[in-house]
């Protein structure tokens, strides 16, 4: 293979008699699983249902902690002080803990604002920082590629991913482009596909903003929620191998 990146994915996303995504379709086409904890959605029962589906597809598990706002799916931002962050993450990553052990946890990656915040807040981000390492130092944290959160992450000495989106648009700084803006969250098949296989060959895209953007990356995320998500899985997976392409979890990734 002529490069390895990770490929991940939200899951464990739906909620009591409420199903969200196409969980076992996905599992099929990813190397790490970011399971929902429960603050923006999961529960108990779906918890155990994904981390079993994920064991038996051979993909590694993360903690996908949230700020506490399942009414809102955990895209409201909250202004919630250093120790509260700390808090609700250790929390969550807890809950995972108790279904599977820290040593089988391999990363963690927060949900919706909580990420958004950590991308551009300092302080944030050293609050989730702090929070991951607290819990163990063998934890892989998931950091938007390029963003102040990564350079934290590397001043920090902490063991980190650098991540990237195929169906998302980024600004011109390398944020991503909020959900608001019309057109933020690409929904046509062909043109996630194409844009991912150049961006793990160049290490560019054109900004939503129309600029020319580098972005250094480990890992992809695809959303499982988004319309077509199977078939752009497959594709993804399928353009992978024409082009010599592999795919390894993040753990694997940092060896």
């Amino acid at each position: 293979m002529d490069k390895f990146v990770d490929i991940n994915a939200d899951i464990g996303e739906s909620f009591g008699s409420y199903k969200l995504g196409f969980d076992e379709e996905i599992v099929r086409y990813i190397s790490s699983a970011n399971i929902a904890t429960g603050f923006h959605a999961g529960d108990p029962n779906w918890m155990s249902h994904t981390i079993k589906l994920s064991l038996e597809m051979g993909v590694s598990i993360g903690a996908h902690p949230s700020y506490p706002d399942l009414a809102g799916f955990g895209r409201r931002d909250m202004n919630l002080d250093p120790t509260e962050i700390e808090n609700i993450i250790k929390y969550q990553v807890g809950a995972l803990m108790g279904f599977i052990g820290i040593e089988n946890i391999q990363h963690v990656k927060p949900h919706g604002a909580l990420y958004n915040k950590a991308v551009k807040d300092e302080n944030v981000a050293l609050s989730v920082i702090n929070s991951i390492k607290s819990i163990s130092e063998d934890l892989i944290h998931v950091v938007l590629a390029g963003s102040i959160w990564e350079n934290l992450a590397q001043e920090n000495n902490v063991k980190y991913i650098r991540e990237t989106y195929a169906d998302r648009e980024f600004m011109n700084d390398g944020s991503l482009a909020p959900r608001s803006m019309k057109g933020s969250v690409i929904d046509n098949t062909k043109k996630i596909v194409n844009r991912t296989i150049d961006l793990v060959k160049t290490g560019k895209v054109k900004s939503f903003e129309g600029e020319d953007i580098s972005i250094d990356f480990d890992s992809i995320c695809l959303h499982g929620d988004t319309k077509g998500a199977v078939e752009i899985a497959s594709e993804i997976q399928e353009s992978f191998k024409r082009n010599n392409i592999g795919i390894k979890s993040m753990s694997d990734i940092l060896v």
